[in-house]
Parts: C-alpha cells; structure tokens; sequence
C-alpha cells in the first residue's frame, strides 16, 4: 500500500486498483477502567506504563474507510454524528477534506451497531449523509439491534454474513465478541490485502502486546479475546496490512508477531 494524499482527517492510500481513504471522525476520551484484565478486573493505577494518557484518560480514534473501485465508494462504517461526544462527527468535513463526494457513496456496511459507528447515517440538522445510498449491510446477528434506534429507523438495512462479498474486492469476515454479530472485511486489488476491523483493538499501544485485554463493552469478553488472537494471527501470518477504527489515525499498518504477543507498525 502506498499513501497519496493526507490531511488533518484522513490519509487515503493506493492498493492495487483500488483507493482506500482512511476518514477520521473525532476521538473519545474514556476512563482507565473501561480496560480489564482476564477474569474481568478492571485496570486502575497498575496501567503499564506505555500507555498514553489524557487527563487521566484513555484516548480512541474514531475512524471509517471508503473503498474506491474508481466507479462507486463503499464506506465502511460512519462515524457518530452528533449522537455521542462533540469531539466526534467530523466524518462530512473529512470527506470533503478528501474530495469524495457523498453522491458516490452508493454503499455503507457496517462493521456493528455501536452508536460510534451506525449514526453518521443521518447528519447533524437531520439529514441523510448519503443521499444516493443504495445498499445498506448491518451483520445478521445485529438487525434487530439497528433497527431499534429511532434516528436510523428510516433506512432499509440488507443483512450481512461472513463470506459474502460486497464486490469483487471485498468480502465479510466473522469476528464476533466485541459484539454478536461484529464482522471484518477483507479488502483485495493487485494481489494486496487489507483487513478492514471495527472494534477489534481499542488502545492499540497495549492489546496488540496483551491481546487478552479486554474492553468493558465487549458483549462477550471471552469471545472477543479469542477472536482477536485469531484475527491479529491471520493479519500476523498473511503479511496483511489492517486499518482499525480506534487505531490511532488513520489507523493503518502491518501487525508481525512479538516474543509475548503481536506487534503494530503504522504504515
């Protein structure tokens, strides 16, 4: 992969024939204890030391990727919006920033239906932020979850399953833990692959090292170790590149094995 332009909310890269934009929506700051140790005992003044704080807080990234096949975008994920903290929903400005036009974003597919991830359907005043959206993929498991929220009830969602394919260049990949239905898309041009995660990884500069870390909101702790070990080993081992929503922005890089765990190169 090759990066072409860059600007303060997003970074797009060359790979294969295809564009991949990472678009940085905002950050969150969120306290220590939302991390937790194997057996469910959250971190307090025993956090290792490599990890950066923020007023005593953990700080995420909050990142999508658009997927440009040179006729239509399909975006993966989409930011909150005004749903959530005012320092995110910065997702139209990014966008701009990267000169994709919102009219060829004909797909949107989400990775699950976390509000950081679901809400930048609808802009802030109310209106659609995609307005020639023409296929909408929530993961199966999660369908009922989406359509509960109110804001998005209007939209018409397909469901997603691991292995089907959104096109000829990317393909759904089952990564359930951190939510039931959570999903990864694997992203291939000019013999290249990129995995495209949602909430795999949450502070990078810790679970890549310690991926038995978990993080309070996994819907199932156990499971969301198991497929992060999982994932970070088939990233590991293919020699992929992945691209995270709370990598640190853009979130892109290459993960390798360590001596006690993995490590993450950003690219």
């Amino acid at each position: 992969m090759e990066r072409i332009s860059a600007g303060p909310h997003h970074t797009a890269y060359k790979i294969g024939d295809l564009t991949v934009t990472s678009l940085r929506d905002g950050y969150v700051d969120m306290p220590v204890r939302r991390l937790h140790k194997p057996g469910g005992e959250p971190f307090g003044n025993d956090l290792p030391s490599q990890v950066p704080l923020f007023d005593r807080a953990l700080r995420l990234s909050v990142n999508a990727f658009a997927i440009d096949d040179g006729q239509d975008i399909t975006l993966i994920d989409t930011g909150s919006a005004n749903a959530w903290h005012p320092t995110m929903g910065f997702l139209p400005q990014a966008l701009d920033e990267a000169r994709i036009a919102v009219e060829r974003i004909r797909t949107v597919a989400f990775t699950h239906t976390h509000l950081d991830h679901i809400h930048g359907l609808v802009l802030a005043d109310g209106r659609d932020g995609f307005p020639r959206l023409s296929r909408l993929f929530v993961p199966r498991a999660e369908l009922d979850m989406f359509r509960s929220v109110a804001r998005l009830s209007r939209f018409r969602a397909e469901p997603l399953d691991p292995g089907q394919r959104l096109s000829a260049n990317i393909e759904a990949i089952a990564a359930p833990g951190h939510e039931i239905g959570h999903t990864c898309f694997r992203v291939t041009s000019g013999g290249e692959t990129l995995l495209v995660w949602g909430d795999l990884v949450h502070v990078p500069s810790l679970q890549f090292e310690r991926p038995e870390v978990a993080w309070e909101f996994d819907a199932d702790q156990e499971q969301a170790r198991a497929t992060r070990l999982r994932i970070l080993a088939l990233a590991a081992d293919n020699a992929w590149c992945v691209a995270g929503a709370h990598l640190d922005s853009p979130g892109v890089g290459r993960v390798s094995r360590g001596e006690t765990g993995f490590r993450f190169q950003p690219l």
